[in-house]
């Protein structure tokens, strides 16, 4: 198994650890019934295949021995990243793809749709704990959407998911690069991180890439610089 993991007795309280150095004593990891918000440079989405691949990890090694869904709102998802975290795992690239389950929306309506209509039915069908969305709210901003429309919707879908995971015990976790944020997009990231329990980035001081714990139920904020022993993230931290 990968060098930097460390194996773990299985706790009752299951989590979902970064396996970062550092960072896991600020952040231990998310937890079920989390409703999670990343953001930061483009770097979080490797953050964020990573994860796709150590949610499938047993729990004793800090994952979730579980399937992923991941709907995708701008068409992100990219296989080749993947297979090669899955490698870093040594893991089969094809049984790692092969447990995450992909959505993808074109529409605010297809978004809506695939959240409040299918995404119980959805991880009940997949025995999936960790439901990725990428970049939701970026539908939202279409000129073809009234603006009062888009964040009355949107407002709705957060209340949504914070009670989706926390009834079913899921971790939900949005992600948004922060190279996307906009005086409109402002709205959406605020309700967002208003509504998560957990709200953590990626963001580079002195020219060094930090995490960041901006907020949690639990555990105190800070930030903590990511370590170049971090190697499944940093590699690709130019992909």
């Amino acid at each position: 198994m990968y060098q930097n993991t460390i194996l773990e007795p299985i706790s009752s309280e299951l989590r979902l650890s970064l396996n970062l150095e550092n960072v896991d004593r600020l952040f231990p990891g998310f937890m079920l019934g989390d409703f999670a918000v990343l953001y930061g440079s483009s770097t979080i989405k490797s953050l964020i295949f990573d994860l796709c691949v150590r949610a499938q990890l047993p729990c004793q090694l800090g994952g979730l021995s579980t399937n992923v869904l991941f709907v995708d709102g701008d068409n992100s998802f990219r296989l080749y990243s993947v297979s090669t975290l899955a490698q870093r795992y040594e893991l089969d690239p094809r049984e790692v793809l092969g447990r995450i389950f992909i959505s993808r929306a074109f529409t605010v309506y297809q978004h809506v749709s695939l959240l409040f209509e299918k995404l119980e039915k959805a991880i009940e069908k997949y025995d999936s704990k960790l439901v990725i969305l990428s970049k939701p709210f970026k539908l939202y901003l279409n000129q073809d959407v009234q603006k009062q429309e888009a964040e009355e919707v949107f407002i709705q879908l957060t209340d949504f998911l914070s009670d989706f995971a926390k009834e079913n015990q899921v971790i939900v976790i949005a992600t948004q690069p922060s190279h996307f944020w906009s005086k409109r997009s402002s709205f959406f990231k605020e309700v967002m991180c208003r509504k998560a329990n957990v709200v953590a980035s990626i963001r580079k001081f002195s020219n060094r890439p930090n995490f960041v714990l901006q907020k949690h139920s639990l555990f105190k904020s800070g930030k903590v610089e990511l370590s170049s022993g971090n190697v499944t993230l940093l590699d690709f931290m130019v992909a």
